[in-house]
């Protein structure tokens, strides 16, 4: 068997004690992106799981929408992600 390595940590620590492990993160091709889906995205590039860029290529995300995300989550929280707050958490 063998034992792929990818560059950076495998696991991080977050702000709360848990763990969050690669496994952890969405599916590289996924389609629908609920709010907890792109809070594992914004939680992992925090914590240096993975790099913006890692991330924007993973997920074909722009550099614009991850900084969207990123941004909503440090003025509001995660319920900042779901569409139908949207209209509530807009600058």
């Amino acid at each position: 068997m063998y034992i792929r390595r990818v560059p950076g940590p495998v696991s991080v620590t977050l702000p709360d004690g848990t763990r969050m492990t690669r496994a952890d993160l969405p599916a590289p091709d996924t389609h629908r992106w609920v709010a907890s889906r792109k809070a594992a995205v914004v939680r992992s590039v925090e914590c240096g799981l993975l790099t913006a860029a890692e991330a924007q290529a993973i997920y074909g995300l722009s550099e614009e929408e991850l900084d969207g995300w990123c941004r909503a989550v440090a003025r509001h929280g995660e319920a900042a992600l779901k569409a139908t707050a949207l209209q509530r958490f807009r600058d």
